[in-house]
């Protein structure tokens, strides 16, 4: 029976006792919380034109819970909870510390490292960003010739903290895209051992089996600790992870 049904048909109250029958039309607190679980997870219609694989997209953002509490929170995106979860495990930036952040779009990364009390963060991607903060953002390919030299001239003095959320667009060719993903690894992990001053921090995205070897060695010999991680807040089907080397060695050891 639902609350439309018409009140005289509706059970009543014994005078001076209690009821004669739990009240139709009034949920239970378990039958609300039942209910509040099964609105949880939301369809997308499809409509004329999306493909299916953004459908399913659009799905998995509106169900997927990080999302819903970057919203709550107000962070910029899901990802500030990877950030957030690193910096917990692995205590990365610390209060007054200078962070380089490449691939800083949407801007959730560069929102916890100003709430860790950054002193100076700077940010690069190729997509437009708006302002976060004290942040400085640069519009550009950090791919690009130009860029290192740009990013090294708004830090001012070595960095405590490169980061990186660089990811290649996918071509849909496996070992093409594998390629361009160890090509944006290794070109961070460059720029890091250039810039980083010594006891400073690395912190990269790299999928499938993490790391290539050859890339692991050379940071094992240049950091003191070099690990793989994965976020809870990751996806548990993503192939991603986290390849996060520690205690930067200087230039010396190169």
């Amino acid at each position: 029976m639902t609350d439309d049904t018409p009140k005289n048909t509706r059970p009543r109250k014994m005078s001076g006792g209690a009821p004669d029958g739990p009240k139709r039309g009034r949920k239970t607190a378990p039958e609300k919380a039942e209910d509040a679980t099964r609105m949880m997870t939301k369809k997308v219609k499809t409509a004329r034109g999306r493909k299916l694989s953004s459908k399913l997209w659009i799905e998995r953002q509106i169900n997927d819970p990080y999302v819903r509490k970057a919203q709550i929170q107000g962070y910029r995106s899901r990802a500030a909870f990877k950030l957030k979860e690193l910096d917990e495990k692995f205590n990365l930036i610390k209060k007054n510390s200078h962070v380089v952040d490449l691939g800083c779009a949407p801007g959730g990364w560069l929102q916890v490292a100003l709430e860790l009390g950054a002193e100076k963060v700077v940010g690069i991607d190729i997509l437009p960003v708006e302002a976060v903060g004290t942040a400085e953002i640069l519009h550009m390919d950090f791919m690009g010739e130009k860029a290192p030299d740009a990013l090294k001239s708004h830090l001012g003095r070595a960095p405590d903290v490169v980061m990186s959320d660089l990811a290649a667009n996918t071509t849909g060719h496996k070992q093409t895209d594998h390629l361009k993903t160890v090509a944006l690894v290794e070109a961070a992990a460059e720029f890091a051992m250039d810039v980083l001053a010594p006891g400073g921090h690395f912190v990269t995205k790299v999928f499938q089996g993490g790391a290539e070897k050859t890339l692991l060695d050379r940071l094992k010999h240049n950091f003191k600790t070099v690990r793989h991680a994965k976020p809870k807040s990751s996806r548990a089907g993503s192939p991603e992870m986290y390849l996060v080397a520690l205690g930067y060695r200087g230039k010396k050891s190169k």
